[in-house]
């Protein structure tokens, strides 16, 4: 069973996985669910200013000098994703519902990881300069990019409704926090960046997220509307997109010419979705809305990507020596 010891399972997401089991047995009730929301909101800004302390603009300019990379990562990101998400709904959104189907789509357009894409590069020894900014541009650009996409694709669908209300709270809660994280980086980005047990601001406040949705769904039967069978494709849906990326990325880039090491870049930052950006914009931009099953895809998807570019670092390290 030494076996099992090697399996990269990510601490963070127990703790989600937690607050998920948590909330379904234990859901908040009565004067509580106004006091999570409050606490949710403001733990969501906080987050987001956090992450506008830590992104340095100036270093992600500079490196697009190689455009080409950062261009075809973002591709990956925020055109192929999408569009292979549009597909699956289409496909299996009749079969798995209309929580799980907008939960297949909602993982598509969420920006990539920033940590473990660069980790993973690094492992691999590849372009990992590259991978810094290339997974910088992907946050920065998806605090804006995702919500548009959402609105756009997730609107016409007739699953997501966006209405005035929802725009301003993802002004409000979002983009405000993260401009006024940006323009404090004179004041704040030394000590956010010396103190990284602020992660745990980070983290709590994605869990916090997840502990309100699934109390939220437990009150509305969030159980009732979907069923064992449609979970367990979900989930083999998450591992045929993740498969199709990491082929479509490694082939796409050779193709293209990069050399070994920005293959490898691209294929890591190309591939990944952020759990920890997805959570919490999903908390804003589907507020008032189902969104235990909505989160779950991205979830699922956020550990098999973990699993499998763990293997995949460790063989192409071994292939470099």
């Amino acid at each position: 069973m030494s076996w099992l010891s090697r399996i990269p399972v990510d601490r963070f997401l127990l703790a989600i996985i937690a607050a998920a089991v948590l909330a379904s047995v234990f859901p908040a009730g009565g004067v509580w669910v106004d006091v999570l929301d409050v606490a949710t909101t403001v733990a969501i800004a906080l987050l987001f200013f956090l992450y506008g302390a830590r992104l340095s603009p100036s270093e992600t300019l500079a490196g697009l000098r190689h455009w080409r990379l950062h261009l075809t990562i973002l591709g990956f990101t925020y055109l192929a994703f999408p569009l292979l998400g549009l597909a699956v709904l289409a496909v299996v959104g009749p079969l798995v519902g209309p929580g799980l189907g907008a939960g297949l789509l909602y993982l598509t357009l969420v920006p990539s990881t920033v940590q473990s894409s660069i980790a993973f590069t690094s492992i691999a020894k590849g372009n990992v300069a590259g991978a810094v900014v290339s997974a910088s541009a992907s946050n920065i650009l998806g605090v804006f990019l995702t919500p548009a996409l959402c609105w756009l694709l997730l609107s016409s669908t007739g699953r997501v409704a966006f209405t005035t209300s929802t725009i301003v709270d993802i002004l409000l809660q979002l983009f405000l926090p993260f401009v006024l994280g940006q323009l404090s980086r004179r004041w704040t980005a030394g000590f956010v960046n010396a103190h990284p047990q602020l992660k745990l601001v980070d983290r709590g406040s994605i869990v916090l997220v997840v502990y309100s949705a699934f109390s939220t769904g437990m009150r509305e039967g969030m159980w009732t509307q979907t069923s064992w069978t449609s979970l367990a494709l979900v989930l083999v849906v998450c591992l045929l997109v993740l498969a199709l990326m990491l082929w479509l990325t490694w082939w796409t880039a050779r193709r293209l010419g990069f050399s070994r090491a920005d293959v490898i870049a691209i294929q890591f930052c190309g591939t990944k979705k952020s759990l920890a950006s997805g959570l919490p914009m999903a908390g804003v931009l589907f507020a008032g809305q189902p969104l235990g099953l909505l989160m779950l895809p991205l979830v699922l998807f956020h550990q098999a990507q973990l699993m499998a570019c763990s293997a995949l670092a460790g063989r192409y390290a071994r292939a470099a020596d």
